[in-house]
């Protein structure tokens, strides 16, 4: 029986607005070391590597002296191409994962189509959340931007509700916290399957 090649990835993105650099684990046991020069995205960042049993080690520096967008969501798409990346052709894969997270008073439920075709649909935040700064740097407005640019660059189907919350910071871990363990599922390899789990042969 051959050994299952490794999926990983190693990507590099510089501009002149930030430079990232990531490596990724799709196999691993979930340790991070994370640095994005912006605290909030860090402490998400370490969630989802946690719950999705992803090892990630991302270090980036931009211009955050302006705002923390830049840094931010160029974090997010080259965590996209990554894991994008370390998918392959995605033979044998789960392809769907489905989560629903609490954390205390917030509730998100998080569903993952590793399909191939990029959309999200996020909902149930409330109004004006997207205004809220959390922790001195990210804007609320942010959850949602980096969801779009993962599923993007991924090549993911995403769906995002937040079922129930009140505090800004509960808000955003536990759509994150959904997402990693959605992403969990569809990213495992199942025995059960052979080849790409796609009527069309690709995905």
């Amino acid at each position: 029986m051959s050994t299952p090649a490794p999926r990983t990835a190693s990507v590099r993105r510089a501009t002149s607005e930030s430079t990232i650099e990531l490596e990724l684990d799709l196999d691993g046991t979930g340790q991070s070391t994370i640095d994005t020069t912006v605290p909030f995205f860090d402490h998400l960042l370490t969630a989802f590597a946690k719950h999705s049993l992803t090892d990630l080690t991302v270090r980036a520096t931009g211009d955050t002296h302006i705002d923390a967008h830049h840094t931010v969501e160029d974090t997010a798409i080259v965590l996209g191409q990554a894991i994008r990346q370390a998918l392959g052709d995605k033979s044998g894969i789960s392809r769907y994962g489905d989560a629903l997270v609490p954390l205390d008073e917030a509730l998100a439920q998080a569903v993952v189509d590793i399909s191939g075709r990029p959309y999200l649909v996020h909902t149930g935040e409330p109004a004006g959340y997207e205004f809220h700064l959390i922790g001195g740097h990210f804007t609320g407005a942010l959850v949602r931007h980096t969801f779009e640019a993962i599923a993007f660059h991924a090549g993911l189907t995403m769906h995002v509700t937040l079922v129930a919350g009140r505090d800004p910071h509960h808000i955003a871990e536990a759509e994150y916290k959904a997402f990693a363990r959605a992403f969990r599922q569809a990213k495992a390899l199942d025995p059960f399957v052979s080849g790409i789990p796609s009527t069309k042969g690709a995905l």
